[in-house]
């Protein structure tokens, strides 16, 4: 504490001295401090509130003057708050992280009506609809306010979406008493997070405010093209070694068939590509007494089309283990086609995302 704090601490009474002491022990018990809007919320409800954070975080409420001593006089720099103490605010203390605190208090919101000179914090919208409220002076206090209505069926109907007041606007007693007896409770009431500390880091709202989905996609597909860029530049790392040796071991044993290098790892695929080879040669053979016994049945069309390919392309001859490195080359190759990536585990669908 600073010889100014510790003066002005010396002048307050003992209960406010008590007060400011008992808020510094919350506020360095906690990883993350922030302040917090209180304005236009209930007693009952602000209850309700610190009911559903207990566990999570701590809401601490007190006079502003206390407050900023208190932030003044805690550890982990949390001076800076103190200029978002005006008006009726709060302290929050909690171990999570400031997104995951932002994120909380965002979901605890309420949906509540709102009254007569308040600003209206969205446009106001009153549905297309029937009101369920019988003929009378209704029909007239809806039209007033700039709703569409008319009498249909036995009761008052709005016979179009109507937005009786735009944002920014403020509510008059009209409206107020329009919606509550259509039941629409036009704002949100909740813990309005202004800034928080965490570990030194200062954080706004904005800040915090963020698509947890979409970041999460990007940091998948940043790590996916990370894990492309290695394997085709033949970088070695604990995730891409895997797929570097099963891609090595399928291009070399590719190029020792079209090489028709002895083997006795080759030695099967090599009499299945000959043989597919002989197949189609005796196949384009007119000429059956040309041909030994056993290659007079080939047929000259048909199934013939579909061993060519085999014979020319040393891959299609391959065992499955030859299958398994040539699919995890084609996923790793930015030019391959880009139905080989689907279905694939992440990282077999790098060729397409990076390429």
């Amino acid at each position: 504490m600073s010889a100014e704090s510790e003066r002005r601490t010396e002048t307050i009474p003992e209960w406010k001295r008590e007060e400011v002491d008992d808020i510094v022990a919350l506020l360095d018990s906690y990883e993350s401090v922030g302040i917090v809007d209180i304005t236009g919320i209930p007693s009952r409800q602000l209850q309700d509130m610190r009911r559903e954070l207990h566990g999570s975080a701590e809401l601490r409420v007190s006079r502003n003057t206390l407050l900023r001593r208190a932030l003044e006089a805690a550890e982990g720099g949390l001076g800076g708050l103190t200029e978002h103490v005006t008006g009726q605010v709060g302290i929050i203390a909690t171990n999570d992280n400031p997104f995951g605190l932002y994120k909380q208090l965002e979901a605890s919101k309420t949906p509540a009506p709102i009254s007569a000179g308040e600003i209206a914090p969205n446009d106001i919208v009153i549905p297309e609809g029937d009101t369920g409220v019988d003929p009378g002076p209704f029909v007239g206090e809806l039209q007033q306010v700039g709703a569409a209505a008319r009498i249909m069926d036995g009761s008052i109907h709005v016979t179009e979406e109507s937005t009786v007041l735009e944002a920014g606007e403020e509510v008059s007693a009209d409206l107020e008493n329009v919606l509550g007896e259509l039941g629409i409770e036009p704002k949100e009431v909740g813990l309005d997070l202004r800034g928080v500390v965490s570990e030194g880091v200062s954080f706004a709202p904005e800040e915090l405010d963020i698509d947890v989905d979409a970041y999460r996609a990007d940091i998948e597909t940043a790590a996916a093209r990370g894990r492309n860029l290695s394997v085709n530049a033949v970088y070695p790392t604990a995730r891409t070694a895997g797929t570097l040796l099963r891609k090595g071991s399928g291009e070399a044993k590719s190029l020792g068939i079209h090489a028709a290098v002895e083997s006795p790892d080759l030695a099967d695929d090599l009499v299945s590509k000959a043989d597919a080879q002989v197949r189609a040669l005796a196949a384009a053979i007119d000429d059956e007494e040309a041909l030994p016994e056993e290659l007079r049945d080939i047929e000259p069309a048909g199934d013939t089309a579909a061993s060519e390919p085999a014979a020319d392309d040393a891959d299609d001859a391959q065992d499955d283990d030859q299958a398994d490195a040539e699919t995890a080359d084609d996923a790793t190759d930015s030019d391959t086609d880009d139905d080989e990536d689907e279905g694939g585990d992440g990282g077999d669908a790098l060729g397409d995302m990076f390429g």
